[in-house]
């Protein structure tokens, strides 16, 4: 295979050489890193990822290739994939493709052979920055100079780019609940938890008013994951705030919220967020359960965070992350609305997390009214 020489040039003017692999082409967006060993397939396809070029911090990536189910999406949502060494072959049953032709049909472009040690050290002491990965024979001023031209991810709002086009259902005959998931990027396996709790699953467009959804008299109300600044996600607050009203004034509707549910839940009781210095992005994040006192592993992929001096008095926070004392859950002290911020789908612990998924049931159940309990 050809070598083509590649470099990614950051914000700041730091170089970094390289080759390509993927699609070859130019690719700009906020450089993050990933501390997870393995799931590559899956972070490739998240929608949280939109907008970022993605560094693994794993030195080898590709060795077990890409297989038809691991899909977290439909497609690639990250901008671009760094490693310091990709696997052109692979060896798993299971494998379909490898990921140098899994990026190149995506039209998504590698870089590989960088250091990437020195990287995720440079993110970790000046921050996630802006960055261009480029094949043209270009001035490494005129690159940098075109990453600084690139948005920001403070103030952007993505969810519009990676929402659902339209109104879609998991069916279940056995169904005992109907969730309303509002879908401002969410991954395969959190509807395939919800669907295999026992529900229903209508998942609609992040844009949709709250009217729409009483309209579908559902048991429960999902917020899921997705990406960029929650702050810019104006519309969805003021959907959520509307949907708390509706469980103070006409009858309790449960709500769960996911990493940027979870942010924007926060947002609308009143919170507020702010951008990290290099976000979280693993799958081995300890979280402290405040009630439990237990120590979850926790898989995580988020810039943003709730600011913990801004929760309201009727907000109770009820994870802590213990690397960095940030807030990983919250929930409401007296209507049946919660959130967490990291991914109890994504079984890293691998099952320290699904009992929240059972409380989201449980509150469903308690809060049906008396004629429909079974």
């Amino acid at each position: 295979m050809q070598s083509i020489q590649a470099k990614l040039v950051l914000e700041n003017g730091s170089v970094y050489r390289g080759t390509a692999f993927g699609h070859i082409r130019e690719a700009i967006g906020e450089v993050v890193f990933n501390t997870s060993l393995t799931g590559y397939q899956e972070v490739l396809t998240d929608p949280s990822y939109a907008g970022q070029i993605v560094t693994m911090t794993y030195p080898m990536i590709g060795n077990y290739g890409i297989n038809p189910t691991d899909n977290e999406s439909g497609k690639i949502w990250a901008s671009a994939f760094i490693v310091h060494e990709v696997s052109r072959v692979n060896s798993n049953f299971e494998a379909s493709q490898g990921i140098d032709s899994f990026l190149k049909e995506s039209g998504v472009m590698g870089l590989a052979g960088i250091d990437t040690r020195r990287l995720v050290r440079e993110i970790r002491e000046k921050g996630a920055m802006r960055g261009i990965i480029s094949v043209l024979d270009e001035s490494n001023e005129n690159l940098q100079k075109r990453a600084l031209q690139s948005p920001e991810m403070s103030g952007l709002d993505l969810v519009k780019t990676v929402t659902v086009s339209k109104q879609y259902t998991l069916e279940r005959e056995d169904a005992l609940f109907h969730v309303v998931a509002i879908d401002f990027g969410i991954k395969a396996n959190i509807l395939r938890m919800l669907h295999n709790a026992g529900c229903k699953v209508t998942v609609l467009k992040a844009g949709t008013v709250v009217e729409e959804v009483i309209a579908l008299n559902p048991d429960g109300v999902f917020l899921s994951n997705g990406p960029g600044d929650p702050s810019a996600v104006g519309y969805a607050i003021e959907t959520i705030k509307k949907l708390i009203d509706y469980n103070r004034t006409t009858r309790l509707l449960p709500i769960f919220g996911i990493c940027l549910g979870h942010q924007l839940l926060s947002l609308a009781f009143g919170a507020e967020t702010y951008k990290l210095k290099f976000g979280h992005h693993g799958s081995n994040h300890p979280v402290k359960n405040l009630k439990s006192g237990k120590i979850e592993i926790t898989s995580q992929n988020h810039g943003f965070a709730v600011t913990m001096e801004s929760l309201p008095e009727n907000i109770e926070m009820t994870h802590l992350n213990l690397y960095d004392n940030t807030v990983e859950g919250i929930k409401h002290k007296k209507l049946p609305c919660f959130s967490v911020q990291y991914h109890p789908e994504a079984a890293p612990g691998p099952h320290d997390s699904h009992y929240l998924f059972d409380e989201f049931i449980t509150l469903m159940d308690l809060t049906q009214p008396i004629s429909l309990k079974r």
